[in-house]
């Protein structure tokens, strides 16, 4: 069996064969039917590709010891961003708020009081993240977290290929040739946060923290990434990690 863990790096050959492995072994019907869904081929255009952007706010950053509250997804392309499929939701965490977490996030005491638990939730958001590659700003949060908190509702994990629009930004300005020179003369790192990244494709600035709006954030800056940076033949297995 695969032991795959959320913040290891996985090829392309290991990615197709644990989805499939999955797909076979998964016990819960609904992560069977999400593993079951294929994914597009790694060397589809990324024209092609239908995608979900992702994004959920959490009590941390430790998956371990804090949880989610709030989930956005927004599907897409490249040419076009549904909004009328758009879903976003409030969930209670495992353990009681911090007064910490409010302020980063905004959602208060009364608000998770009336929200379900992830579980009830967790079947359509499943459903809505099937057969489309999922994107995300910083992957090491949404793919550990959302592994856990479903392993704990359910007994087992789920795990599957992102794009990863921070780690995009990285490889233009933190891995390039004059980055490292710019470290050399003691310079400050380009910022690759999602405020920064979006500023400097000339996308208009949004209020952060919000999961859908960050979500919605998320599919505009990977639009303008791929159209500043790649093609639209560009292959998935390029971009997706």
């Amino acid at each position: 069996m695969f032991g795959i863990r959320p913040r290891q790096k996985i090829t392309q050959a290991d990615w197709k064969g644990y989805m499939a492995q999955r797909a076979q072994q998964a016990k819960n019907p609904a992560i069977q039917q999400f593993f079951a869904t294929p994914l597009p081929d790694p060397e589809t255009p990324i024209a092609d590709v239908p995608m979900v952007a992702l994004d959920m706010e959490t009590t941390g950053l430790d998956e371990r010891r804090h949880g989610i509250v709030s989930i956005g997804v927004v599907p897409f392309t490249l040419s076009r961003i549904k909004l009328a499929e758009r879903r976003y939701w409030v969930v209670k965490p495992p353990r009681p708020l911090d007064e910490a977490s409010i302020a980063y996030h905004h959602i208060t005491h009364s608000e998770i009081a009336q929200s379900p638990d992830l579980d009830v939730i967790l079947d359509e958001l499943l459903a809505q993240l099937a057969g489309r590659l999922v994107v995300v700003h910083f992957r090491n949060i949404e793919r550990p977290f959302l592994n856990a908190a479903i392993k704990a509702r359910r007994g087992e994990g789920v795990l599957f290929p992102m794009i990863d629009t921070m780690s995009l930004e990285a490889r233009m300005h933190r891995q390039t040739l004059w980055a490292r020179f710019r470290r050399w003369l003691g310079r400050p790192p380009v910022s690759i946060r999602m405020h920064a990244s979006r500023e400097r494709y000339g996308l208009p600035p949004y209020q952060g923290h919000h999961a859908l709006v960050d979500a919605l954030a998320t599919a505009e800056l990977l639009q303008a990434q791929i159209a500043t940076h790649y093609r639209p033949e560009t292959p998935l297995k390029d971009i997706w990690c």
